[in-house]
C-alpha cells in the first residue's frame, strides 16, 4: 500500500441511545463524547479526511466546531437495527462524490471509545500501510478460562487449567477502529479476504455500551501524573517521606511516582517498602531532567523551604506545583502551599493553612479512642523516624528511675527505622518494664493502648489527639516549635526545646500528670474536641483542584 494513500476516516454517530441518552453528545470529562474521535482522526497526518455521518443536529453542530465534514444520513440509515457496512459504504459514497477523489483506506472510528489514544491509532494505520492485510480489526487480548453450553451441559473450552499469563491469547474485539481497503467497502460488509487483528492495549480499548462503561472510561480520563517529591534522613527527619506516602495511597485511580534523593537511604528504603515507584536523583538539575521525559501533570514538593527560582522552573515544566510545609520565598509561586503545621501567612492567596489540612493515616481513621483511664498504666514514647535529637534516649534514661518508682507502669519505647537503637543503648528490659519496638507497621494500636505519651513536635501529635493520649511534648529543633498545634489549649504539655529541658523539669511534669488524673482527663478533652479526620479529603482535593 502506497505511504501517500487518500485515507477516509469515518465517524458514525447517531444521535438516539436508549442506554445512555443523547450519549454521543454528553459531556465525558468536560466535552462531548465524539470530540475524542474527532480529535484522534484530526491528530493523525495519514488521515486526507474525515467525515462525521449522523441524524443529529447536535452532533452536525460538534462537527461544525471541529471544521471537519458531516453526513446528515437518511431514515432508513438510522434506525436502531441498522448495521453499520451500510452507513459506511454510504458516507464513502457521498464523500467521493464531494471531493471529487477515490479513496484507498477506510477508517471507521466508533464515537464510543474515548480511551483510544491518537498514538495508537497512528501506529495501526502506519503497520497496516507496511501489510499485506485487507483489514485491520482493532482488538484487546483477554485470555481467560472459559466455558461453552450444548445440550448436555456446560463444557470447558480448554484443555489443562493454567494461570492466566500462560493461556493462548483470546482476542476481543474492542470496536475503536476499523481499518479496511476501499475496494471491500459495500452496502453489506466491510471485510476483505485476508484479515489481521492489531492488538489495543486494555486501557484504551473501553466501548461505552452501558452507565459503567461511562463511569470507568470518565475516571479514566480524569487520571492524573503526579510526582511527590521527598526526602528523609536523620536531621531532617522520616515525617515528609510518610505524608507523601500517606496522600499516594489515597490517590488510587492516579498514576504517582516518587522522587528522592539516592544519598538519602533511610528515605529510600522506607519509599521501596511501600512498593511504591521511585526514581531516585542527585540533585534539582536531575530532577527537572527526569520530569521532562516522564511528563507529570502535578508535582507534590514536600522539600520546606523552596527559592523562586526553583518553583519557577517547575512551574515551567508542569502544569501544577502543589508545596507543603513551605515558609520560602518560592511558596509565592507555587499554585498551592499547603502548610497545615504553620499559622504563619505567607504572600500567597493560595495558602492552606491549620488543622484542616492535616493528614491521617489510614490506621488512624478507622481507630477510635480507648476509654478514659483513671491510672497511668501505659506510657508511648516515640520521636519519630530518626530522632535527630535523640530525645529517646534522654526519655530512656528516665524511665530506668521512673519505672523504680511507679513499678506498675509500662513504658513502650517506639523507634523508625532510621534510629540505631542498639548504638544508643537502648534496649527491651522486661523486669523494668520497659520495651522497645523498632520500625512498627501499626503504631495506632500502641498509641491507642497509651494512658500518657512522650512526642516531638511533628505530625505525630495530630496522631495522638486523634486518640485522646494526653501528651508532653519535647520539640527536636527551633523549626518544629514553629508547630502551634502542640498546645495546652489543644490537650498538650509542651516544655519547648527538647535538648534544653533538663530530666528534672521533664521528670517532675510526668510525675504531675500520673498523679493528677483530672488535668490528665481535661487534656483529652481537648484533644477530642478537634475533627482531624477529613484533612486528606482536602488536601487531595487541592492537589487535583477540585476544592
Amino acid at each position: 500500500m502506497k505511504k501517500d494513500s487518500n485515507i477516509l476516516a469515518v465517524i458514525p454517530a447517531r444521535g438516539g441511545s436508549k442506554g445512555i441518552p443523547r450519549k454521543n453528545v454528553r459531556l465525558m470529562n468536560g466535552k462531548p463524547l465524539i470530540s475524542y474521535s474527532i480529535e484522534n482522526a484530526k491528530s493523525c497526518n495519514l488521515i486526507t479526511d474525515i467525515v462525521v455521518t449522523t441524524d443529529d443536529e447536535e452532533i452536525i453542530g460538534i462537527a461544525k466546531l471541529n471544521k471537519i465534514d458531516f453526513i446528515q444520513r437518511e431514515a432508513e440509515l438510522a434506525g436502531d437495527k441498522v448495521t453499520l457496512d451500510p452507513v459506511v459504504y454510504d458516507a464513502v459514497i457521498k464523500m467521493e462524490q464531494l471531493k471529487n477523489k477515490k479513496y484507498d483506506i477506510v477508517v471507521t472510528l466508533q464515537a464510543t471509545s474515548p480511551l483510544l489514544k491518537g498514538e495508537t491509532l497512528k501506529t495501526a494505520i502506519e503497520s497496516f500501510l507496511n501489510s499485506r492485510k485487507d483489514t485491520y480489526i482493532s482488538a484487546v487480548n483477554k485470555p481467560h478460562l472459559s466455558w461453552s453450553k450444548d445440550e448436555s451441559g456446560y463444557i470447558p473450552n480448554y484443555e489443562k487449567r493454567l494461570n492466566r499469563q500462560q493461556l493462548p491469547p483470546n482476542y476481543v474485539e474492542a470496536g475503536a477502529f476499523f481499518i479496511t481497503k476501499r475496494e471491500f467497502v459495500t452496502p453489506n460488509s466491510r471485510m476483505g479476504k485476508e484479515i489481521s487483528v492489531f492488538e489495543v492495549p486494555e486501557n484504551e480499548s473501553v466501548d461505552i455500551d452501558s452507565t459503567s462503561d461511562w463511569i470507568i472510561c470518565e475516571n479514566a480520563l480524569r487520571k492524573k501524573r503526579i510526582v511527590f517529591r521527598a526526602d528523609g534522613y536523620k536531621e531532617l527527619g522520616m515525617g515528609h517521606i510518610y505524608h507523601c506516602l500517606t496522600l499516594a495511597y489515597n490517590m488510587t485511580g492516579h498514576e504517582v511516582m516518587f522522587a528522592s534523593k539516592g544519598q538519602y537511604a533511610e528515605g529510600v528504603d522506607k519509599i521501596k517498602g511501600s512498593f511504591m515507584p521511585f526514581t531516585l536523583i542527585r540533585d534539582d538539575n536531575d530532577f527537572f531532567d527526569f520530569l521532562k521525559v516522564w511528563k507529570p501533570d502535578i508535582v507534590v514538593n514536600d522539600c520546606l523551604d523552596t527559592s523562586k527560582e526553583y518553583i519557577q522552573k517547575l512551574k515551567s515544566l508542569v502544569k501544577r506545583v502543589v508545596t507543603i510545609e513551605d515558609l520560602g520565598e518560592g511558596a509565592e509561586y507555587a499554585d498551592a502551599v499547603i502548610n497545615a503545621l504553620y499559622d504563619k501567612k505567607i504572600k500567597s492567596y493560595n495558602q492552606y493553612s491549620g488543622e484542616k489540612y492535616i493528614c491521617l493515616r489510614d490506621e488512624f481513621l478507622v481507630n477510635t479512642p480507648k476509654e478514659f483511664s483513671k491510672e497511668v498504666n501505659n506510657v508511648l514514647v516515640m520521636f519519630g523516624g530518626t530522632d535527630p535529637s535523640n530525645l529517646t534516649k534522654k526519655i530512656y534514661n528516665l524511665a530506668l528511675k521512673l519505672s523504680e518508682i511507679y513499678p506498675n507502669i509500662t513504658f513502650n519505647f517506639i523507634t523508625g527505622s532510621g534510629y540505631d537503637s542498639e548504638k544508643n543503648g537502648i534496649y527491651t528490659q522486661k523486669n523494668r518494664n520497659i520495651y522497645v519496638h523498632n520500625d512498627v507497621k501499626h503504631v495506632s494500636d500502641y498509641m491507642r493502648n497509651a494512658d500518657l505519651a512522650f512526642t516531638s513536635q511533628g505530625r505525630t501529635v495530630f496522631e495522638l489527639a486523634s486518640l485522646g493520649v494526653p501528651s508532653i511534648v519535647l520539640a527536636q529543633n527551633e523549626r518544629e516549635q514553629l508547630h502551634k498545634f502542640a498546645q495546652m489549649q489543644n490537650g498538650f504539655l509542651n516544655l519547648g526545646l527538647g535538648k534544653d529541658i533538663s530530666a528534672e523539669t521533664i521528670e517532675s511534669t510526668f510525675k504531675w500528670l500520673v498523679e493528677t488524673e483530672q488535668i490528665r482527663y481535661e487534656l483529652r478533652e481537648l484533644m477530642l474536641r478537634h475533627n482531624l479526620k477529613k484533612g486528606i479529603k482536602h488536601v487531595i482535593d487541592i492537589i487535583l483542584e477540585e476544592n
